[in-house]
């Protein structure tokens, strides 16, 4: 049975190979040639579907990689920035690899709120000691680091006090532990594409991308009598200074310089990021970098020096606008400034214009910043271990009328726009004990940064933009401790919402 199977499959076969020996030999060329141009073209086929197949993988696996940093529809991002003058930005990416964020992550328990900060920051010390942050130890230690001999500080000026350490002749490196990232070819700003976050301006990246990577020149801890002590560094770098003539008469900064201040002020590096989101610009640029010199190499916040807000130098002080409690509220019912237009002599305005207290009041609401507005902690209540209460200022909230706002200030040359810095926020303050002090007298709200909060994108902004600074991040805890100081300015964002429904407040459109 098997073999006649066997013959009988056979046999079609041994009559075509017959056949095909009888045709002529131009037919069976043809044949032959016929039967390998298909084949080829089976191969042909085969392999090329194979490589289109891998190529869309890998395409998929690139878009999967970068669509977290990014991946923003650029039309919708620059409608959100519409106002703002330094619109998208073009940057050099410092990272050749991407990584990819992702904003499904959900936690299954709310944020402990008290968890974002430490407690051992909590313990009662001096104000004075605590701001003095480069103590005569750590200058004979630095200079005996560098091989220097002895002290080289700068005579008294009529500004105070200033001690100076030289590194010119030193290479930087020595100085420098390897995780400092002081490396030209490793920047602690990471920016993976050419395009930088459209709220962030070429500028801001610059200053940025300085603060935390320049190599120090020099370093001044300048003294500002009864004001705490500043800690100034010098970088180097090879943009010129727009801003020549402050610097010469300050005397304290000879090129381009930050201010570092102690690890315990890292909402500075937050507050410029949420500035810059809310389209408010009022910040000065703050990174995060560690020093191995200072606080155990501890991450430190550095904002950037600008010495056009101190116009008759470091003896007069900030440039601070000197008003108490009564005489804002008035300026705030004569909107002063407004349309440009000048308020009479005795109308009782200041030099700041009406839309500055708007953006001022909802930047410090979101951060809970009461050193602005409130300096004697009278719409909220404060402990006992905050400054407020130490210094005895929290008792003068019998009388509020007269209590003189603080930290108020503006560059020498642009007295219409304020100037946010000290920007010491708490996140760690409840839903029922808001300072909504901070609010009182007023009636409008800049549109541009009310549509961020109402978009439902703030968290998708704050952590591309805080995603620049790897220190900070890192810092912070990663992608963890980043999420929880979000959850508390969306909570804060959903109050001033509901604040502003249950108010009338307006909210418009401010171009000063």
């Amino acid at each position: 049975m098997g073999k006649s199977r066997v013959h009988w499959l056979r046999f079609p076969f041994l009559r075509l190979t017959s056949s095909f020996r009888r045709c002529p030999l131009s037919k069976r060329s043809l044949i032959i040639g016929s039967v390998c141009v298909f084949h080829l073209l089976l191969v042909v086929s085969h392999f090329g579907y194979s490589q289109n197949q891998l190529e869309r993988g890998t395409d998929e696996d690139k878009y999967r990689n970068a669509r977290g940093l990014y991946n923003l529809d650029i039309s919708d991002a620059l409608s959100d920035s519409v106002d703002l003058p330094t619109g998208a930005s073009f940057v050099v990416p410092t990272r050749s690899n991407v990584v990819y964020i992702t904003l499904k992550y959900k936690r299954l328990k709310p944020a402990h709120i008290r968890g974002t900060i430490r407690p051992k920051l909590r313990r009662k010390v001096r104000r004075k000691e605590t701001n003095s942050a480069f103590t005569q130890y750590k200058l004979v230690t630095l200079e005996r680091d560098a091989g220097q001999n002895k002290h080289n500080f700068a005579s008294k000026a009529s500004w105070g006090e200033t001690r100076d350490v030289y590194y010119k002749s030193l290479d930087i490196t020595h100085i420098y532990p390897t995780n400092t990232q002081i490396d030209s070819h490793i920047s602690s700003i990471r920016i993976y594409s050419q395009r930088a976050p459209p709220w962030l301006s070429p500028k801001d990246v610059e200053v940025m991308r300085f603060l935390a990577d320049a190599n120090v020149l020099r370093i001044k801890e300048v003294s500002l009598g009864d004001s705490p002590t500043l800690l100034v560094f010098e970088g180097e770098t090879n943009v010129p200074m727009k801003n020549q003539k402050h610097t010469q008469r300050s005397n304290v900064c000879g090129g381009q310089c930050g201010v570092i201040n102690i690890p315990v002020d890292t909402s500075e590096v937050f507050a410029f990021h949420l500035d810059r989101v809310l389209g408010l610009n009022r910040t000065l640029p703050a990174v995060s970098r560690k020093f191995s010199f200072l606080h155990d190499g501890q991450p430190c916040p550095v904002v950037s020096w600008d010495a056009s807000l101190y116009p008759e130098g470091l003896a007069a002080g900030w440039s601070t606008v000197k008003l108490s409690w009564a005489e804002y509220q008035n300026s705030l019912k004569q909107r002063c400034w407004h349309k440009n237009i000048s308020p009479k002599p005795d109308s009782g305005c200041f030099t700041v214009h009406h839309y500055e207290w708007s953006k001022l009041a909802l930047f410090d609401f979101l951060l809970q910043i009461h050193n602005r507005l409130d300096y004697s902690c009278c719409g909220f209540r404060p402990r006992q271990e905050d400054v407020c209460v130490e210094l005895g200022h929290h008792a003068q909230c019998g009388d509020p009328n007269h209590i003189q706002l603080t930290n108020i200030l503006h560059r020498d040359h642009d007295p219409r726009h304020l100037v946010f810095t000290n920007n010491k926020g708490f996140f760690d303050r409840n839903e029922d004990n808001l300072d909504f002090r901070l609010l009182e007298g007023i009636k409008e709200l800049p549109e541009q940064s009310v549509s961020v909060l109402k978009s439902k994108r703030l968290r998708e902004k704050l952590l591309q933009s805080l995603f620049l600074d790897q220190t900070y991040w890192e810092s912070q805890g990663g992608r963890q401790g980043i999420d929880k100081l979000i959850d508390v300015i969306e909570r804060r964002a959903k109050v001033l919402l509901t604040y502003i429904n249950a108010h009338g407040i307006k909210v418009i459109t401010m171009h000063v």
